[in-house]
């Protein structure tokens, strides 16, 4: 079979070889060059198999041409691999490409560029050849070794697919070298989301997918989680790998509310301080009613971040843990510096509004309804700015009538200062 021996023709090239960026001609230059020639016009034409014929001379004679050979002789072939129906032609064909990939290499080096490519196609041309998968996971784990950050966007997925695949076929990989491998995946993930900032929402996608993929690979479940992981955790409390572990685990298996899953928490971020797991840990603490710890982890998420929306999030969420202690003043403070990082976080507006409302009983006096019902007024404003159509009309409902303006000698316009711990200057509404 011509395909076969053009096969064994390549394997018997590996003789050690220079790589040169320029055309290095052999001695019969005027053949090479015909040669050349020839296959690349039958390239251009997509007509591959006469391509490959006069290709095969090149890779024989003049391997180290330049390395324009590999790069248009692995399009060849994967040009064959597409119209090749005999599943046998075919797998020749899909071994050809990895050999150029090899020869490439050897010839020009390039490794970390070239593993780049030879991994995607490997994914695709053996994914389902149970047979291959140790070859595969060895080759996506020097990919990523060499690339770092720089892997293809394209080989996030595949690796975390083979490791699912290696690992479930009764490979040789542990449950604590997935969860590295996830980590890593997903730590460069983003990265090219965070700094690199191209195809971000299918770069998200890809994070949501290898999560699953995770889950499905090792046994994330909560309850080991908790009883096995966590005791784990207690008895060596610097353990910064554990805690890392703990938190994919519970990132995947949704156990955000884990005991486990916070104490981990705050040892990674005692040892990586991160925005996003400070915000976490003090929103998780908020919900607890631990004020005091969630404080603490929100003021450190605002110093972790340059984004003033982000701060903005976490200031908003200051303000509604001062809310519900009663410190309206405080709580105020916030959902301003909120407003002020983040104009359009109208729901500070809102906060601010429901804060006015609710201290009617506090700070009216009892002397003058007008005055005393211009809390309201100040509320009112407030919802207005919130675009709360529904607070507006709380808030208007218990405006100071038009009699109780007249019987007080007032007037309709007439600007007033409402004091208490508000001291908003408000301009006099009827109901």
């Amino acid at each position: 079979m011509k395909v076969k021996i053009f096969l064994f023709g390549i394997f018997g090239m590996f003789v050690f070889g220079t790589a040169d960026a320029q055309w290095n001609w052999p001695e019969d230059k005027a053949t090479a060059m015909e040669k050349n020639a020839l296959y690349t016009d039958n390239f251009k034409q997509g007509n591959y198999r006469e391509a490959a014929k006069h290709l095969m001379w090149l890779l024989q004679n003049a391997p180290n041409l330049n390395k324009s050979i590999y790069i248009n002789g692995i399009k060849i072939y994967r040009g064959l691999v597409d119209e090749e129906k005999d599943p046998e032609k075919k797998k020749v064909y899909q071994d050809s490409v990895m050999l150029l990939y090899d020869l490439r290499i050897k010839y020009f080096n390039e490794e970390g560029k070239v593993l780049n490519r030879k991994a995607y196609d490997a994914y695709k041309f053996y994914k389902s050849d149970k047979s291959k998968y140790e070859e595969l996971f060895n080759l996506f784990k020097s990919t990523f070794e060499l690339n770092g950050n720089n892997v293809m966007d394209v080989n996030l997925l595949p690796y975390m697919d083979i490791v699912r695949r290696y690992k479930l076929s009764g490979g040789n990989i542990t449950d604590e070298q997935v969860l590295d491998i996830y980590a890593e995946i997903v730590k460069i993930a983003n990265y090219k989301i965070e700094v690199v900032k191209k195809n971000v929402d299918r770069l998200k996608m890809i994070i949501d997918k290898v999560n699953e993929l995770l889950v499905s690979t090792v046994n994330v479940d909560c309850e080991f989680v908790e009883n096995t992981l966590g005791p784990k955790l207690r008895e060596d409390p610097e353990n910064l790998k554990l805690a890392k572990n703990i938190l994919r685990l519970g990132f995947a298996g949704k156990c955000l509310d884990s005991k486990a899953f916070i104490e981990a928490a705050k040892v990674v971020q005692k040892n990586e301080p991160e925005y996003g797991l400070a915000k976490l840990i003090g929103q998780s603490a908020a919900a607890k009613k631990d004020f005091e710890t969630a404080i603490k982890y929100l003021d450190e998420a605002i110093e972790l971040t340059d984004d003033n929306t982000k701060k903005a999030d976490v200031l908003y969420a200051l303000a509604i843990i001062q809310s519900n202690r009663d410190k309206k003043v405080s709580a105020r403070d916030y959902a301003r510096k909120a407003l002020a990082a983040d104009p359009t976080k109208k729901e500070a507006y809102k906060l601010i509004g429901n804060l006015y409302f609710n201290s009617f009983n506090d700070c009216k006096k009892g002397e003058n309804p007008v005055h005393d019902r211009a809390i309201y007024i100040a509320a009112y404003e407030m919802f207005k700015k919130a675009g709360d159509l529904e607070g507006m009309r709380r808030a208007r409902s218990q405006f100071p009538t038009m009699e109780e303006i007249f019987t007080w000698n007032m007037q309709v316009g007439e600007k007033y200062k409402v004091g208490c711990w508000i001291n908003e200057t408000v301009t006099i509404q009827k109901r």
